[in-house]
């Protein structure tokens, strides 16, 4: 019964884009590039939703990009390119021929071994480089971490996290060396070996440092807007207050069991 109310509910959406594309100007007008930003912000606002929780929020971006996902298709199609049940037997097909442990007679005894097959299937369909996939416009500490954890599943990884902190702390000296030197270019490539390092560490500590430095920049942000608030109540302005009278402010707010 579920299923056939996911069923029905996927071609009204299908017939509705459908009329949108033949009958409104703006849909009439989209084409894959035009959509392309659109879509990235979608994206970036579900990920909003996620961070935050908002499970409303969540299901409504979920929403949007379905959508943006049959307007591809629908462009697809048109230009004669694929059609929407080619895409989405393709992905089935995918998913099937990715999972020999469920669909065949591979056996595997935890989620790192599905890892690992997954990359090494993906090498026998063609792929040049286990590296091959992450995106290049990703974000940079979202393609660090995918980069690792491609380079993982071929047993190129650090035996345990104090290792890893190791390097962070050789890391952490050679950008102060260069630091020392004054030379620029030098001080740019420590710090991103630094930054490459404390992302693998953060995966040893099973966080995401993607979302662990987000949730810090929402906590700034609202830290930093209650400072301002807090100032002008004061009658301040903090362009012309001292550092010192800032920190003041901002270390009463920290201590606010306020949740920020």
């Amino acid at each position: 019964m579920q299923q056939e109310k996911v069923a029905a509910s996927f071609l009204r959406l299908v017939t509705i884009m459908d009329e949108l594309r033949e009958q409104c100007p703006w849909d009439r007008k989209q084409t894959v590039d035009t959509l392309r930003t659109l879509t990235i912000e979608e994206l970036y606002e579900l990920t909003d939703a996620i961070t935050n929780k908002d499970w409303k929020g969540i299901k409504e971006e979920l929403g949007d990009l379905l959508l943006h996902i049959v307007f591809y298709a629908k462009i697809g199609s048109e230009q004669q390119q694929f059609t929407l049940d080619e895409m989405i037997n393709a992905i089935c097909d995918k998913l099937v021929s990715r999972h020999p442990h469920i669909y065949g007679d591979v056996k595997v005894q935890n989620e790192e071994e599905v890892k690992q097959n997954w990359e090494k299937l993906k090498l026998k369909e063609g792929k040049k480089s286990v590296l091959g996939g992450v995106p290049v416009s990703l974000p940079a500490v979202v393609k660090a971490t995918r980069l690792q954890e491609k380079a993982r599943q071929v047993g190129f990884e650090w035996d345990n996290r104090e290792q890893v902190w190791e390097k962070v702390e050789e890391e952490t000296q050679e950008l102060q060396e260069a630091i020392a030197h004054k030379q620029q270019a030098d001080i740019e490539e420590e710090f991103g070996d630094l930054l490459f390092s404390l992302i693998n560490y953060a995966r040893f500590l099973q966080v995401d440092a993607e979302s662990a430095l987000e949730k810090i920049n929402k906590k700034f942000i609202a830290r930093f807007t209650r400072m301002e608030q807090q100032a002008l109540q004061e009658g301040k302005n903090l362009a012309d207050m001292t550092l010192t009278e800032m920190d003041a402010i901002w270390n009463s707010i920290k201590k606010q069991n306020s949740g920020i």
